[in-house]
Formats: structure tokens, sequence, C-alpha cells
């Protein structure tokens, strides 16, 4: 597969805004689709620019929102802490990565 510069500039600029990095950790925006079939990582929405997270738990009491960290830190296999900074009651969410820098978070989920 070619990459030209332009594409990899493009993908570098989505994922400046999807991914940010503090002073004391990672911020990443995700989608979330609650009672999906499988708990999965799927692509970045360009639309959105946001991280699509699906998860089979429905979204009842907070149980999606502890089902998505906990299914977060295992398929990344993160022992630091992993919370929910904004968006606990929407779909449109953005996570906080605690200690992990933005190369961290981006090279366990594979992005970079």
């Amino acid at each position: 597969m070619n990459n030209s510069p332009k594409e990899t500039k493009s993908k570098s600029n989505l994922l400046d805004e999807v991914v940010k990095e503090a002073v004391d950790g990672t911020y990443i925006n995700i989608d979330v689709t609650t009672n999906a079939r499988t708990n999965e990582i799927g692509k970045i929405n360009e639309w959105r620019k946001r991280l699509e997270i699906r998860i089979k738990q429905q979204p009842i009491e907070g149980k999606a929102n502890k089902a998505i960290i906990k299914f977060i830190k295992s398929e990344l296999n993160l022992k630091t802490d992993v919370e929910i900074a904004t968006g606990s009651t929407n779909s449109q969410k953005t996570l906080f990565f605690r200690d992990l820098d933005k190369n961290t978070v981006l090279s366990k989920l594979k992005l970079l």
C-alpha cells in the first residue's frame, strides 16, 4: 500500500483531533455503539473524529460505561487508570488514560 504524503498528513491531523496528550495522561474521543454482537474497537470515524467502539452491554444504569472501561483495559493490556472524562450519558465520550503518553496509546490501539 502506497501512502502519499498528503494521505499521511491527513491521517496525522485526524489522529491529532481524536487523541490528545495532556500533562498527566492522554484523552481519546470515542463513539460508542451499545448492544452490539461483540465487543470490538473499530476504525476512526472521520466525520465525527472519534474512534468507534462497539460494546455488547446495554446502556442501563452505567453498565455500558463500566463494560467500556473493562474492555479497553483488557484489550490494550493496561494496568493504568482509564476513566470516562466526558459523555457518561452520551454515546460520544472522551476517555482519559492516566499516566500514558499519546504515542503509547496510539501504538496500543495499533493506530500508529
